[in-house]
């Protein structure tokens, strides 16, 4: 595991998208194709606007998945991860290439299985990932399950996890965010060729304490990136705040 530390989430999110494209790239030149893993949310907003205007990406070669989605939500609901992948990467990119989990049907679990053959079909390339306010990876709210096999799985969200979707706006009140959610599961991200983790802003500062300075946990579930070979943390000084040494990782 690498860390890197910027002075703000812009200069952040501009340096993991230059490495996030370089991977995308390389894989194109070696396999034909990139298969790539994308998380959504408010902290992933300044990566993918510079991620979609990255030189020499050819989109047309890249298969798009997604970390995880609500279940009960529609693709028209401010929320929805669906959604935002579409306006924030698909359309601004054209790749016809994607798979959504639409955890608006009736099966949820039947979803989850169909996209998560689909997943498994081939190796992942690269990860783009995040790290929650409870220290969770993807929808895995602590205490994560570090053994399943299965590439997707249906999780019940805590209330932290919940009351974080609240303050970041995409809900009114809590009683709004969904109580579910499918999730890829802690051992499918780790099957990653390469991880890049963009968690910028001082709410993340707790969380990212405790997964890189604490101890590799369940209760901490992105703790477990230090344990991938090929995973870079990208901080700001927000996010780097609250580390014992966090001056030594400054770019």
């Amino acid at each position: 595991m690498e860390l890197k530390v910027f002075a703000d989430k812009t200069s952040l999110g501009q340096a993991a998208a230059e490495q996030a494209a370089a991977a995308i790239r390389r894989a194109i030149a070696e396999h034909g194709r990139a298969r790539i893993v994308v998380a959504t949310g408010t902290s992933q907003i300044d990566f993918l606007e510079a991620l979609t205007k990255a030189d020499a990406i050819d989109w047309s070669r890249v298969e798009i998945f997604h970390l995880d989605e609500y279940i009960g939500l529609p693709i028209t609901h401010p929320a929805s991860f669906r959604k935002y992948l579409l306006e924030r990467l698909i359309e601004r990119t054209g790749s016809p290439h994607y798979h959504f989990l639409d955890g608006d049907m009736p099966d949820p679990v039947q979803v989850a299985q169909r996209i998560g053959a689909k997943l498994v079909a081939a190796p992942i390339d690269v990860a783009f990932v995040g790290i929650g306010e409870n220290g969770h990876l993807a929808f895995n709210d602590p205490p994560a399950d570090f053994e399943t096999e299965q590439p997707y799985l249906i999780v019940n969200l805590d209330e932290s996890c919940r009351r974080q979707q609240v303050g970041e706006g995409w809900f009114r009140d809590l009683s709004e965010v969904p109580r579910q959610a499918i999730s890829m599961s802690v051992r499918q991200i780790l099957k990653a060729k390469e991880i890049v983790a963009v968690v910028p802003e001082a709410r993340k500062a707790s969380a990212v304490k405790a997964c890189l300075e604490g101890a590799v946990s369940a209760l901490t579930p992105a703790s477990i990136l230090r344990t991938h070979a090929n995973a870079t943390i990208y901080l700001d000084r927000g996010s780097a705040s609250l580390l014992s040494q966090p001056g030594q990782f400054s770019t």
